[in-house]
């Protein structure tokens, strides 16, 4: 499928792997590690770490040559996941959680809760409808382009592409 959401969807979405997502991004390397916090069963985790790595989200570093022990470390690529990780805790604690949160996301410098809201890059524009909207990309097929309005013309240039309608 041409949708970068089912394409995400595809390396991360196997709740596991999401978990083994955030334990890396709260320091977590070696396989012990995500055993222990997850209480995954070693063949699972094994399939887990296996296919972040496939997709480019960790990366597989030997620690040790006897035995052989590795560790898994985030890419660039896996780094880019946290503020996904953020959006799903706020979006869990506001509509899961009716006794309220446990775990929550703080500004450490005033020590208040934050809460996440996604922000285009180049405007700095919190990005909501009206003012925000999918359209088709340049290498969108026929499919796609219906499913979205057709392929993105006019407006300004934006990150390699061009953004329907917006000046």
């Amino acid at each position: 499928m041409q949708c970068p959401i089912a394409r995400s969807l595809e390396r991360v979405g196997e709740w596991w792997s999401i978990l083994i997502l955030r334990d890396a991004l709260r320091g977590l390397t070696r396989f012990d590690e995500f055993q222990k916090n997850l209480g995954i069963a070693p063949n699972m985790l094994t399939r887990r770490l296996n296919g972040l790595v496939a997709a480019g989200l960790l990366e597989r570093r030997r620690y040790s040559e006897r035995p052989a022990r590795f560790e898994y470390v985030l890419t660039e690529r896996g780094r880019d996941f946290r503020p996904v990780l953020w959006a799903l805790m706020a979006w869990g604690n506001r509509h899961f959680a009716p006794e309220g949160p446990s775990v929550m996301l703080v500004d450490d410098e005033t020590g208040r809760a934050a809460e996440p809201v996604l922000v285009d890059r180049a405007s700095g524009a919190v990005m909501a409808p009206p003012r925000f909207r999918t359209v088709a990309g340049p290498a969108a097929d026929e499919r796609t382009q219906r499913a979205h309005g057709g392929r993105a013309h006019g407006g300004r240039a934006h990150g390699g592409w061009v953004q329907a309608g917006r000046a």
